[in-house]
């Protein structure tokens, strides 16, 4: 009987990932005429973005007003219409000027830019807590809250459909996925095992390199259910275009269930496990 609920067990979880693939938006692939960047699904992801475009207003500007100036030199300083130049060797008035206004500008900048990166790199209490490992040519995934791992390698095309992907999906979607629950923080400690590779999700605005020998942290907080596609950012070798990175956002109700199952399967017997029995005891 035990066998039996276990074997059962195993077929929910099995069958549980093209269903929550099916449904869920896939958002991350390469989309023909598209300009911009990825939808956010981040708070992280919202600042990093109006923080660019905010810097491409001020550099439009700049170039626009730098254009117009050197036109309007050509046109005012041409030996035609000045044939007698002017021989002073400097302007007190334009040299502070053009001191002046660009410290100003770059203490815009900063002030605008430093909370987004501050927001980055301070780590936030973690709700949900996952080491990841990059490997040539693969990532590896610890749930450590729950004392599970797992390892998730690129889908083969002719298993696209059957797991839930469109064939436009090849080369983006992975046989397992990281589900993380719908508004929970999400910590991720990074390394690598061999050579340095890099995780990333553009939609979520994390990108952190994976270094053998160090544990570096990112962290998001997804507040749109879906499956989001990465793809290792950092030149890892000969596979390099081949070890993509699948995150599924789902509701609380769905991750606890894919919890449930994923222990069943990454760990055993879940009653064994000290975060389940604290559980069970309440």
């Amino acid at each position: 009987m035990r066998i039996l609920s276990t074997f059962l067990g195993l077929m929910a979880a099995v069958t549980a990932v093209p269903a929550l693939a099916q449904e869920a938006e896939h958002i991350g692939k390469p989309v023909p005429n598209a300009t911009g960047f990825q939808p956010a699904a981040t708070e992280l992801a919202r600042q990093i973005q109006s923080l660019d475009t905010l810097l491409l207003w001020i550099i439009s500007i700049i170039t626009l007003f730098v254009t117009l100036l050197l036109a309007y030199c050509i046109v005012r300083y041409n030996r035609r219409s000045n044939p007698n130049p002017s021989s002073f060797t400097h302007h007190t008035t334009l040299e502070v000027a053009w001191t002046v206004i660009p410290i100003l500008i770059l203490l815009f900048i900063g002030a605008n830019s430093l909370p987004v990166l501050f927001n980055q790199q301070e780590i936030p209490e973690g709700e949900i807590h996952i080491k990841v490992t990059g490997y040539q040519w693969y990532w590896g995934y610890e749930y450590t809250d729950h004392e599970f791992e797992f390892e998730s390698f690129l889908l083969p095309k002719e298993e696209l459909a059957a797991n839930g992907y469109n064939d436009d999906e090849y080369l983006l979607a992975t046989d397992t996925k990281v589900v993380v629950p719908l508004g929970k923080t999400v910590v991720m400690d990074v390394t690598g095992a061999d050579v340095i590779h890099s995780w990333t999700i553009p939609s979520f605005g994390v990108k952190q390199d994976a270094v053998p020998g160090r544990i570096a942290q990112l962290w998001f907080e997804a507040d749109k259910e879906g499956v989001y596609f990465g793809q290792c950012s950092e030149l890892c070798g000969k596979d390099h275009a081949y070890m993509p990175i699948t995150v599924e956002v789902v509701s609380e109700e769905k991750y606890n269930e894919w919890l449930k199952g994923a222990i069943e399967e990454y760990a055993g017997n879940p009653a064994t496990l000290p975060a389940v029995k604290v559980a069970a005891a309440d």
